[in-house]
C-alpha cells in the first residue's frame, strides 16, 4: 500500500523563534498557531476532525484546551522525529477515512530559567525514556545534556573519515546565513564566519558552541487533508509522496556498533521508493540539525554523497537558500532556534511546505518542488 500524493499539506503558522516568551504558556502558543494554520488553510475551526501534537502535551488536553472535538486524536513520542511523523501519521489517518483535516502542532512556552532546570534533569536522567543500561548512562555520563554523545559520534567521523573542523564549520555558517532574513529565526541579522565556529567554546571536544542548538519557545502548525480536498483550498497543496520510518537502530549511542551510522539508511530509501523518486532527483533538503555532525551525518545516510564524503560536500557545495543544493534554508535548528515541546524538528516540515508553496519571499529557493525532509 502506497500513500504516494494521496494527502497534502495545505496550511501552515508558526511564531518566531525566542530564546522565551516570559509572559506567554505552552498553550498560549499553541492557540497561536493552530488558528493561524487553519485560517492559512482556508478553514474553521469546526473543519478540524484530527489533532496530532508532541510528546510534552496530551493531545486530548490540548483538544479541549483549544475547544477541538476531534474523532482521532495521536501524540507523537519519537523525540526529535515526532513532527515528521506527525505527517505520515496524518496522511495514514486521513487514507483510512478516520479523519479529514488533520492538525499538527508542535510548541513550547520555555520560561527564561528553563535552561537550567532541564541541564540539571538531564543530570539526573530527566524522567525520559529508558532503555537497557541507560539508567547508568543518563546520570553519570558522558556529560549533561546531548552534547557527550554528539561529540562521541563526531570525533569518530573525523577518525574514520578525515573530516575536518572547517567542514563542520562550513556548515553552522551556511545554516546563518539562511536565517539572517528570516523573521521567525532567533539568529535573524546576525552573520557567523568559519572563524567564529572554530573560535567559540566547545561545549564538548570536539563541537563548538555554533555547531550545537539553543534550546528556545516557538510554536509551528500545518493542516494535513486529502489530495482531493486540497484542489478547492486556496493554498497551492503540497503533496506528500513517500513516507519511511519513523525508524530505530538505537536508543542510547553506546549501545550503536556503528556510532556514524543514523536510522536515516533506513529511512529514506523507503521514502525515496513511495515517492518513486531518486535521490538525485531531490532539489532541496530539510535536515534534523541540533548539531552539525547530526545533519551532515543523516545527508550521508540519505545518499546525497557516499559515506565519508559529507565534509566534502560541504566544502564544495553552497548549501544556502541560492545555492546549487541548499539545506535548511529557513537556518534550521543550529540558526532558526530549537523550539520547545519537539517543535525544533517540525520547523524542516513547515519550511518545507513554505518553499514549496514559493511563500519564503527573499528566501525563496531557485528549484523548490521536491524536498527531502528527515526528522
Amino acid at each position: 500500500m502506497s500513500i504516494r500524493g494521496k494527502t497534502a499539506i495545505v496550511g501552515f503558522a508558526e511564531i518566531p523563534t525566542r530564546r522565551s516568551y516570559p509572559d506567554r504558556s505552552t498553550m498560549s502558543v499553541m492557540a497561536e498557531v493552530a488558528r493561524n494554520a487553519v485560517r492559512d488553510a482556508g478553514l474553521r475551526k469546526e473543519d478540524i476532525d484530527g489533532l496530532i501534537c508532541g510528546e510534552n502535551v496530551n493531545s486530548l488536553t490540548l483538544a479541549q484546551t483549544l475547544g477541538f472535538k476531534p474523532r482521532y486524536t495521536s501524540s507523537m513520542t519519537t523525540h526529535g522525529a515526532s513532527g515528521a511523523t506527525s505527517i505520515a501519521v496524518a496522511a495514514a489517518a486521513i487514507e483510512a477515512g478516520l479523519a479529514n483535516y488533520v492538525l499538527c502542532i508542535f510548541g513550547e512556552s520555555r520560561p527564561a530559567s528553563s535552561s537550567r532546570i532541564q541541564g540539571a534533569q538531564a543530570a539526573r536522567g530527566g524522567g525520559g525514556p529508558a532503555s537497557i543500561g541507560s539508567e547508568w548512562e543518563a546520570p553519570f555520563g558522558p556529560v549533561i545534556a546531548a552534547n557527550g554523545g554528539y561529540g562521541l559520534i563526531k570525533q569518530r567521523h573525523m577518525f574514520e573519515f578525515g573530516t575536518t573542523q572547517e567542514q563542520f564549520a562550513k556548515c553552522a555558517v551556511d545554516e546563518r546565513f539562511n536565517a539572517l532574513l528570516n523573521e521567525n529565526a532567533v539568529w535573524q541579522g546576525q552573520p557567523i564566519t568559519i572563524d567564529d565556529v572554530l573560535n567559540s567554546r566547545y561545549t564538548n571536544d570536539p563541537l563548538h558552541l555554533l555547531e550545537c542548538v539553543m534550546p528556545c519557545s516557538g510554536a509551528n502548525a500545518v493542516v494535513v487533508t486529502s489530495a482531493e480536498r486540497a484542489r478547492a483550498l486556496p493554498n497551492p497543496p503540497v503533496y506528500i509522496l513517500g513516507i519511511g520510518g519513523p525508524a530505530t537502530r538505537h536508543d542510547t549511542i553506546w549501545q550503536e556498533d556503528e556510532i556514524t551510522t543514523s536510522p536515516v539508511v533506513l529511512s529514506a530509501p523507503n521514502a525515496l521508493k513511495m515517492a518513486q523518486y531518486n535521490v538525485k532527483d531531490v532539489q532541496f533538503a530539510e535536515f534534523y540539525d541540533c548539531y552539525t555532525i547530526l545533519v551532515m551525518m543523516c545527508l550521508e545516510d540519505a545518499g546525497i554523497c557516499l559515506k565519508g564524503e559529507i565534509g566534502g560536500f560541504y566544502e564544495d557545495t553552497d548549501t544556502t537558500y541560492k545555492g546549487e543544493f541548499p539545506i535548511n534554508t529557513d537556518g534550521g535548528q543550529i540558526s532558526g532556534g530549537q523550539p520547545g515541546g519537539v517543535a525544533g524538528g517540525f520547523r524542516h516540515v513547515v519550511e518545507a511546505a513554505r518553499q514549496i508553496m514559493k511563500r519564503a519571499g527573499p528566501r525563496q529557493v531557485q528549484k523548490g518542488d521536491l524536498c527531502l525532509v528527515n526528522g
